[in-house]
């Protein structure tokens, strides 16, 4: 069984509008995986965001990485082991069988606008 070296980290955000302010908090902080375990990342937001949520990853000196968004859609390219689900202020990002290449930086973010650029 590999032992990843790096860890599976996860930073709070807030977002603000000029209407409300929405406080999303992210869930674990960090992890460390084996290859081929199964993770959930989960962003709970201060209001109810109709699934206008998006998840990241970020590997070391590269720009963030679009995997999901509207909470359940997978990005162009993205693999299939990468699932969103949820709605109103709970959402989760899975990812089913880790691979090495997955390490790094996971993030969600609320946005008020589509489409997203990346």
């Amino acid at each position: 069984q590999l032992k990843l070296n790096k860890y599976y980290m996860i930073v709070a955000f807030s977002f603000a509008d000029s209407s409300c302010e929405t406080t999303v908090i992210q869930t674990p902080k960090s992890k460390s995986l084996s290859v081929g375990d199964n993770v959930d990342f989960t962003c709970t937001t201060s209001t109810d965001v109709s699934s206008y949520v998006a998840w990241y990853h970020q590997r070391p000196g590269e720009a963030p990485k679009l995997l999901i968004y509207l909470a359940d859609i997978l990005a162009s390219d993205i693999p299939s082991r990468f699932s969103g689900s949820g709605s109103e202020t709970e959402y989760t990002l899975t990812i089913t069988g880790v691979q090495a290449e997955d390490a790094g930086h996971y993030y969600c973010q609320q946005y008020d606008e589509f489409p997203l650029t990346r």
